[in-house]
C-alpha cells in the first residue's frame, strides 16, 4: 500500500532537499556500477562489503537502504532480459514461418499453418528484419549469459530525451532540472521496532517531517543527532488512519521523498506492506451470484448474474478515456474500477468475473497483418494494469476476482443472449451480452442458450426443458429420451443421440465451458 503527502517546503528546506538527495544519488550510482561489474559473481559478501563501503560517508541505514535499491534495479533489468529474449524469440519464428510459406498464401488454421506474405518486396523486407533480429537475440543471450545487464538512472527515455528538446518543448535548462531529480535518492526502508517505524525519514503523528544526515553532510543538521526537520509537514488524507495506526506501534513504514519539477512540488510517498489477503473458495464466492465484466477499450460493461446464470437487472457501463499522459490514463482506470466495485458491493454479490486476456502476443504486424487500427486498439488495451489494479483493489473490499476462458464470449454472447435480452426500453449492445456470457462461464454454466419448447404435436409436449432449469435438475444438460425404433418413416434407429448434448456443439476441449477456475492474486511489480 503507498500513500503521498504534498510538502509545502521552504527555499531552505527544498535547498537541503536537493543536496541531500544529490549526495545520495552520486553513492546509489557508484553502487550500480560496481554491482554491474560484479555480474553473477555477485553473493552475500560482496553485498556486505558494498555496504561496509558506504557506511563511513553516510550511515549505515542510508547505505543498507542504497545497497537494497541497487539490489532489486539490477533484478529488474534481469527480469527485463529474460522478457526480451522470450518476446524476440517469438518474433523470429513467426517470421521464419511466414518466410517458408509461399507468397500470398492463405492461412490454414487446422493445419496450423500462418499466411504468407502479400508481396516480394514484404518478403525481402521481413527477411531483412529477421537478420536484425537474430542479431538482436545473440547480443542479449551474450550478455545475459555473462551477466551484464543495461541500467540507465534517471531514466533511459528522460536521457533519450536530451537530444530532442526542440520536439518536446523544453529548455536545456528545465531537461537539467528533471534529470538531477530523477538522479537523486530520498529513500529509506522502515524498520519495526524503531521510533515511528523508520530511522533514516522519521514523520511523527503530527506530521513532522525530520530526515537523518549522511555523515558528510552533518554541517546542515538543525536538530539534535545529526538530523534536519524540514518545516513543512505531512499529511496524509488517503489511509491516514492506517498510516497513523503503524507509526504509534513502531511498525516498518517505507517512505520516498521526490521532487516534480513539472509542477515544482515536492512529495513523501508513504509504503507498506499489509497483511495477506485470504483467498476466498470458489464455491463460497460465488454463492451470491456474480457480476460479470467485459473489458473494452473505452468501457467496462457490467451485468450482475444470480446464481443459475440469469441476468439480474440492468446493464451498466463504466466509462474511461485512454488518451492523454500515462497519469491520465491511469486515473481513468482506476475510477472505473471504483466505480464498478462499489457497483458490486451494492448488488450484493462477492465476487467479479473477468476475461483472462494477454495481448503480449497480438501486438506486431505478424500476427494481425496490415490492420493497423486494431494493432493500434490492441496496443493501448491495458489488460495487465486492469488485472492488476482489479485484483489490489477487489481484495481491499473483500471481493473475489474469478477469471474465465476469453474464447467465444463475444461471439456467442450475440450470438444467444443479445436479442433476447432486446427490449423496447433497453438495447442490448454486444458487450452487455459477452459479460452474460462471462458470467454463465464463471458461474459453470454453458453458454449457449436453449430455444423455447417447440409446438406440443412435434416434440415431446410441454415438459421440455428450457434455459431457466437450475443446476441441480437431473439430467438438465443430457439429450432428450429417445424411443427406440424410427419415429419416422425418414429417421433411421439411434439417430440423433446427441441432439441435445450441448457441449458436442461446442470447441474441442470443451471442459473449460462447465468448469471455471480462480485466477490467484496478480503481483502488483515484477
Amino acid at each position: 500500500m503507498a500513500v503521498r503527502a504534498r510538502l509545502r517546503v521552504s527555499q531552505t528546506d527544498a535547498a537541503v532537499l536537493g543536496e541531500v538527495g544529490a549526495f545520495l544519488g552520486s553513492l546509489a550510482a557508484g553502487d550500480l556500477a560496481q554491482r554491474s561489474r560484479q555480474g553473477l559473481a555477485h553473493d552475500a559478501a560482496s553485498w556486505a562489503a558494498r555496504k561496509r563501503g558506504l557506511t563511513p560517508g553516510s550511515s549505515a541505514r542510508w547505505a543498507g537502504s542504497i545497497t537494497k535499491a541497487t539490489h532489486d534495479q539490477w533484478a529488474l533489468a534481469r527480469r527485463g532480459q529474460a522478457a526480451e529474449m522470450v518476446w524476440l524469440r517469438g518474433q523470429i519464428a513467426r517470421v521464419e514461418a511466414r518466410l517458408a510459406r509461399p507468397l500470398g498464401a492463405k492461412a490454414d488454421k487446422r493445419a496450423g499453418l500462418p499466411r504468407g506474405y502479400g508481396s516480394r518486396a514484404e518478403w525481402h523486407a521481413k527477411s531483412r528484419r529477421l537478420h536484425a533480429l537474430k542479431n538482436r537475440l545473440a547480443g542479449l543471450e551474450e550478455d545475459w549469459a555473462a551477466g551484464r545487464v543495461h541500467v540507465v538512472r534517471g531514466g533511459k527515455q528522460l536521457a533519450r530525451l536530451r537530444h530532442h528538446l526542440d520536439e518536446a518543448r523544453l529548455t536545456g535548462q528545465a531537461w537539467r532540472e528533471r534529470w538531477r531529480a530523477a538522479r537523486m535518492f530520498l529513500a529509506a526502508d522502515g524498520e519495526s521496532g524503531k521510533r515511528f517505524g523508520n530511522e533514516p525519514i522519521r514523520i511523527t503523528d503530527t506530521g513532522q517531517v525530520s530526515i537523518k544526515l549522511p555523515a558528510a553532510l552533518a554541517r546542515l543538521a538543525n536538530a539534535p543527532h545529526g538530523r534536519y526537520v524540514l518545516e513543512a509537514t505531512a499529511e496524509f488524507q488517503h489511509r491516514g488512519e492506517e498510516w497513523a495506526d503503524r507509526i504509534t506501534a513502531n511498525r516498518a513504514v517505507a517512505y520516498r521523498i521526490h521532487h516534480d519539477t513539472e509542477r515544482g512540488r515536492w512529495y513523501v510517498t508513504a509504503s507498506w506492506q499489509g497483511a495477506p489477503v485470504p483467498v476466498l473458495p470458489l464455491k463460497a464466492a460465488l454463492a451470491r451470484g456474480v457480476v460479470a465484466v467485459d473489458m473494452n477499450d473505452d468501457h467496462l460493461a457490467a451485468w450482475q448474474l444470480d446464481i443459475h446464470g440469469n441476468p439480474v437487472g440492468e446493464p451498466r457501463r463504466f466509462f474511461y478515456d485512454l488518451s492523454g499522459t500515462t497519469r491520465h490514463r491511469d486515473a481513468q482506470i482506476r475510477h472505473a474500477l471504483t466505480r464498478l466495485l462499489h457497483h458490486t458491493r451494492r448488488c450484493g454479490a462477492a465476487a467479479v468475473a473477468i476475461e483472462d486476456l494477454d495481448f503480449t502476443d497480438g501486438r506486431t504486424r505478424e500476427h494481425f497483418g496490415r490492420n493497423k487500427r486494431f494493432r493500434r486498439l490492441i496496443s493501448r488495451f491495458p489488460t495487465a494494469k486492469l488485472k492488476a489494479r482489479l485484483t489490489a483493489m477487489a481484495a481491499e473490499q473483500d471481493l473475489a476476482l474469478v477469471a474465465v476462458d476469453p474464447a467465444y464470449t463475444s461471439r456467442w454472447g450475440a450470438q444467444h443472449w443479445q436479442q433476447p435480452l432486446t427490449t423496447t426500453t433497453r438495447q442490448t449492445t454486444r458487450h452487455d451480452a459477452a459479460a452474460v456470457a462471462i458470467g454463465r462461464r464463471a458461474l459453470g454454466h454453458p453458454i449457449r442458450r436453449r430455444t423455447a419448447p417447440p409446438r406440443t404435436h412435434q416434440s415431446d409436449g410441454n415438459g421440455h426443458r428450457t434455459a431457466q432449469a437450475r443446476p441441480g435438475t437431473p439430467g438438465r444438460e443430457g439429450p432428450r429420451p429417445r424411443i427406440p425404433g424410427p419415429r419416422t418413416r425418414c429417421v433411421p434407429p439411434g439417430s440423433g443421440a446427441k441432439a441435445g448434448d450441448q457441449r458436442a456443439q461446442h470447441r474441442s476441449g470443451h471442459a473449460a465451458e462447465q468448469q471455471s477456475w480462480h485466477q490467484d492474486s496478480l503481483p502488483l511489480s515484477l
